[in-house]
């Protein structure tokens, strides 16, 4: 087992000082550390440094300050069966660097080893091969947001910086794609009027690409493959070569939180760029390999349990403590307001690989008062044993839901079984979540995400269309719960086009409409399509960016969705911030109005009984939620064919009014309607309707007594339209 023992990690890092720079880099088991600073010229200058307590190796420079590049050079045995694969001829990045400059050359001397045999060490000198660290002075943080929102209020908007500003026309051509894109105010202003409250970015901790994607011509996109833990990644940045992405990242979340909107980063610290052992060494491998990764029980190989080559060891103290050192500094020193974990899983394996809910990282992070207020994700599995994990996260944490995309993708392609799991996952997916400490808002609720098909081919195409990533086709998941609606692709057929347009509206309805948190991907709501693409990580083009010129009949949807943003956010009832479970609803004096926070009907006699939840073919669902000052009914049909409805009675509503729905404007009726109304709801639409409801038991009363006397005299249907409203 490793030790469990922290020293004081402020000493690590390139930290400016009144007379110099004092670097200071953790290398447990290493003989010797070289220091190397490299001159404008390209001139190496090598400065040894001490070990001191710990395994920390230091020294303090003077005569060199920020924008200094840097890196290092460790010795130490070569025998990678004790997992010790030190060479002295890689010069490698400090793991607490602030700022990274320069790419990876992958026709260079990169690995650490003799090509073909990774157990030889090649003497080869990576320098000019590798990227160098960067110096970087303090600097204020960003301007703070005024109030971090609790997740109830919050809607997340995933966004791949590059991709969504490359092509915007407001944004100077030579900022497209960048951190001062992002903070353009055209952009910013989009973000607003849509109504989202967050922006969760794919990857900007600095990432390099894998060596068989530049060997196709291609790069990583996404961005999932991190170096750097501290850096902002430096190709978003005017001029990435000196640390200026530091203070244009600053910048950009400055123009966000002035907005309003707070920043989400997602991070990787499950694995890093560095791949397997038979892949290049750039930082943590040729420091220690055997402390910063999982080995296999004869240390020669990797415990990959991330599919990326290599899993990072949070089980050893001061690996976590790294990955927390970085989690503290982006919050503290850069604004970041919260963070998606990618594969999660793999940060709360112990020692010997185990699954542990009760890790030292989740304890850490709960403990530490920088993380009280900020919002913490999980994508909740990896692809070790036990890696899937969805609903274990405990208090404080918040959750893909990977059961909510596919059902409900499946509710609205017609492969479901009636609609019990349709109302678990509307309610909040309590079969999951509903646990000591966890509210609703744990779930994250999404259809779509960055790997997949975006919403627009979700209902466009049956299969993956991927040949323009060199891989025959085969990479991308097979496992789409999509449909083509009648043709693969795009189409002329105006009718399949205006049915596809219709079931991405009720998509996002449905995930705007759930209780829980809901996540919008960039794009979807003005139909961005990848052509079929369901994993564009390596298309850094127009079929990855957004279209900020998208047809007028998408402007529409784009429109509707940012109307049905507006409405969940100015009623709370859409948002409850406890599970609900057919609870009476009382008033503030106590009084009883005989409706409940959430129930079930089924168009017909009311609310739903037990033939209505085992029919296996009943596509339709309403959602009744309430409170003491309001209630809404929504209608989920995904029938093809119209359907014809009873509006419920007291204490249910004492009428009805639509106030959104996701079918053509004249399918639906305007204005009040009456209980016990028929109402006909178009073939797959969501329809929202506001009850008016009674807010004391007088009311009620009263309301019960004027309906029964309607009853007694009937008028004709719309004559009580009228007198109901």
């Amino acid at each position: 087992m490793h030790s469990q023992t922290t020293p004081d990690t402020s000493l690590l890092g390139a930290r400016v000082t009144p007379g110099g720079v004092r670097f200071g880099l953790w290398a447990p088991r290493a003989d010797g550390v070289d220091l190397v600073l490299i001159d404008v010229r390209n001139t190496q200058r090598r400065v040894p440094m001490v070990r001191g307590a710990h395994g920390i190796w230091a020294v303090e420079v003077a005569g060199v300050g920020p924008e200094q590049q840097y890196g290092y050079r460790v010795h130490g045995p070569w025998d990678p069966s004790a997992g010790s694969r030190f060479n002295p001829n890689r010069l490698l990045l400090d793991p607490y660097a602030r700022a990274i400059s320069g790419g990876v050359d992958f026709r260079g001397p990169i690995l650490d080893h003799v090509p073909g045999d990774p157990f030889r060490m090649s003497t080869e000198d990576s320098f000019g091969a590798v990227p160098l660290a960067v110096v970087v002075e303090d600097t204020p943080p960003p301007t703070p947001v005024a109030r971090r929102r609790p997740m109830s209020e919050t809607i997340i908007y995933e966004a791949h910086l590059r991709g969504f500003t490359r092509l915007h026309p407001e944004v100077p051509e030579h900022l497209r794609g960048s951190y001062l894109a992002m903070a353009d105010p055209a952009v910013v202003a989009y973000l607003v009027d849509l109504g989202v409250t967050a922006v969760e970015f794919l990857p900007l901790q600095h990432f390099v690409s894998e060596p068989f994607i530049a060997h196709k011509g291609l790069s990583n996109y996404w961005g999932y493959n991190t170096l750097g833990f501290f850096a902002p990644h430096a190709f978003y940045a005017t001029r990435g070569t000196v640390g200026n992405q530091v203070s244009d990242f600053k910048t950009m979340v400055s123009a966000l939180h002035e907005a309003g909107i707070e920043v989400l980063l997602d991070v990787v610290y499950n694995h890093t760029g560095e791949g397997g052992h038979e892949g290049p060494t750039l930082s943590m491998r040729g420091i220690d390999h055997h402390a910063y990764y999982r080995l296999t029980n004869d240390h020669r190989d990797d415990y990959d349990v991330t599919g990326c080559g290599n899993s990072v060891d949070t089980s050893h103290a001061m690996v976590r403590q790294l990955v927390l050192d970085s989690l503290r500094y982006w919050v503290t020193e850069m604004g970041v307001d919260g963070f998606r974990f990618d594969l999660a899983t793999t940060l709360i394996r112990d020692g010997h690989h185990h699954v542990n809910q009760d890790h030292a990282f989740k304890q850490a992070l709960a403990a530490d008062p920088v993380f009280d207020d900020v919002k913490i994700i999980a994508e909740p599995w990896d692809i070790g044993p036990f890696g899937y994990q969805v609903g274990n996260w405990g208090p404080g944490w918040h959750e893909w839901n990977d059961r909510f995309r596919d059902h409900v993708r499946d509710y609205w392609r017609g492969a479901v079984h009636g609609v019990q799991e349709l109302a678990t996952r509307l309610a909040g997916s309590p079969d999951l979540f509903d646990s000591p400490g966890r509210s609703p808002q744990a779930t994250i609720n999404f259809v779509t995400a960055h790997d997949g098909f975006t919403m627009r081919d979700l209902v466009s195409y049956d299969v993956k269309h991927n040949l323009a990533n060199g891989e025959a086709n085969r990479d991308g998941t097979d496992n789409n719960w999509s449909s083509n609606h009648g043709w693969e692709g795009d189409t002329a057929d105006e009718a399949v086009n205006a049915l596809r347009r219709r079931q991405v509206l009720n998509l996002m309805a449905t995930q705007l409409l759930a209780v829980g948190t809901p996540m919008i991907t960039a794009g979807d709501e003005a139909g961005r399509t990848q052509k079929g693409n369901n994993n564009t990580y390596c298309q850094d083009s127009p079929l990855s960016w957004v279209d900020w010129a998208p047809a007028p009949e998408w402007v529409a949807v784009r429109d509707r969705v940012r109307s049905l943003i507006r409405i969940r956010q100015a009623h709370c009832a859409f948002r409850p911030t406890d599970f609900a479970y057919h609870t009476e609803v009382l008033n503030q004096y106590g009084e009883n109005l005989q409706r409940v926070d959430l129930t079930w009907m089924n168009g017909t006699t009311g609310q739903m009984d037990q033939h209505d939840w085992h029919d296996g073919a009943r596509r339709l669902l309403g959602m009744y939620v309430s409170n003491d000052h309001e209630a809404f009914l929504t209608w989920f049909h995904s029938g093809a064919d119209d359907v014809d409805i009873t509006l419920p009675g007291l204490p249910w509503a004492a009428s009805y009014e639509v106030v959104w729905h996701s079918a053509d404007e004249d399918e639906l009726p305007t204005g009040t309607l009456a209980t016990g109304t028929r109402l006909t709801l178009p073939g797959r639409s969501v329809v929202l309707l506001r009850a008016a409801v009674p807010l004391s038991s007088v009311e009620l009363l009263r309301l019960q007594e004027e309906h029964a006397a309607l009853a007694a005299y009937p008028v004709s249907e719309g004559a009580a339209a009228v007198e109901a409203g």
